[in-house]
């Protein structure tokens, strides 16, 4: 699936269209910066570079840090080669990086979170948006199973940023850290916490369409379980069923059902030749009807329980 049709591209897209309050854009550009934020000299001067593959994330950061700076930020545009060449990144490049990175509180030598960030939920949500548009991903929720994201070079910012998110929404998630070659990757996997995650971050439209695939997937699931627990019932009903009829027709080629003095036992004996493929409620509710008494499945089951004994008994 290419990037630009996948589940993970259109939450991104969705976060951008949404935008942050005016409170919470420092924070978003925080987590952005720092999980994607490099150096770029040119002409002698240091910029700062924001890479993404989305035209529309990088619009938006354009707009919002010459919004907030003044600043004359720029545009470049790269494209992958050899096995990437259909890749694309778009480059914002800022000028007077050090202005910028002090006062969004980055610091690329320290892991932990800015001081900003983690001042309200809100603020901590527009980081973690930040932090997941850098450089998150999320399964597609109709893929063989749930998985989000975040990969991180430092494997202390991703603790913190663990950290940061576990303590969103009154405990709602749970999420670990592994190592997968050189990154560290904050990840969640159930389904319920990476729906959570994406209202978290300002993509209600993208939670929506993950439920709707979600809750279908999980009901088929369950249909499934259904049908295969009915099946395997049906299985052992048939198979208790043979043998119930085996052990009758025994009795009835040695001497006949008259000679079970049980009434009970007998009757049952009878119900079950005629009604090879019931069940024990169907039987109980047959002998209920013959005997003008209510008998239970509980009845029924430790009759038959009874008729084995006398079967192994009489064949020893």
């Amino acid at each position: 699936m290419s990037q630009t049709n996948s589940f993970a591209f259109s939450v991104k897209e969705e976060i951008v269209q949404n935008g942050f309050p005016d409170t919470c854009v420092r924070s978003f550009l925080s987590g952005f910066v720092k999980c994607n934020g490099s150096f770029r000299l040119t002409h002698g001067a240091s910029l700062l570079d924001l890479a993404t593959e989305s035209a529309q994330t990088a619009k938006y950061l354009y707009q919002l840090i010459k919004d907030i700076y003044g600043l004359e930020v720029r545009f470049a545009y790269t494209r992958g080669f050899g096995f990437r060449k259909n890749s694309q990144q778009y480059h914002v490049l800022v000028p007077e990086p050090d202005f910028v990175l002090s006062d969004i509180e980055v610091d690329f030598l320290s892991p932990k979170i800015p001081t900003r960030a983690a001042s309200s939920q809100q603020r901590s949500a527009a980081y973690i948006a930040g932090c997941f548009l850098a450089c998150g991903s999320v399964n597609d929720p109709s893929s063989s199973n749930y998985h989000l994201e975040i990969a991180l070079n430092d494997p202390s910012h991703a603790k913190w940023l663990s950290h940061l998110l576990n303590k969103q929404s009154k405990g709602a998630f749970n999420s670990k850290v592994i190592q997968r070659r050189k990154q560290h990757v904050v990840y969640l996997k159930r389904g319920e916490e990476i729906a959570d995650f994406l209202k978290l971050i300002g993509a209600m439209q993208s939670c929506f369409a993950f439920e709707d695939v979600r809750i279908e997937r999980d009901f088929n699931n369950v249909t499934n379980r259904l049908e295969n627990l009915d099946s395997a019932n049906f299985a052992k009903t048939m198979s208790a069923s043979s043998r119930q009829k085996r052990e009758i027709e025994y009795f009835v080629a040695h001497g006949g059902l008259e000679l079970i003095e049980n009434q009970k036992l007998r009757i049952l004996m009878e119900l079950r030749l005629q009604n090879p493929d019931a069940s024990l409620d169907e039987l109980a509710a047959l002998m209920s009807e013959e005997l003008g008494a209510t008998v239970s499945k509980s009845n029924v089951n430790h009759l038959f329980r009874s008729l084995h004994e006398r079967y192994e008994d009489a064949r020893h």
